[in-house]
């Protein structure tokens, strides 16, 4: 099993599809923030092998319109 770069990524795919978001709306959504990514980076993120800096997984809870606590819990 290749090493995971990330622990927001599964948590971030499953928030997205609860929303019904497609990784080219969230993208566009961190966009419109000012975050450049595009739906490639997005899907490297859900994946795991996208390392996330704090200051993306701010800009990816707010995309998602969720707490950042949210981002990173498990359940």
């Amino acid at each position: 099993m290749p090493k995971r770069k990330n622990i927001v990524g599964v948590q971030a795919r499953r928030l997205r599809n609860q929303v019904g978001l497609s990784q080219e709306e969230l993208a566009a959504r961190c966009q419109r923030q000012g975050w450049d990514i595009d739906r490639f980076s997005i899907a490297r993120i859900e994946a795991g092998s996208r390392w996330v800096g704090d200051f993306e997984a701010v800009e990816l809870a707010k995309a998602l319109r969720v707490t950042l606590v949210r981002l990173f819990d498990s359940k």
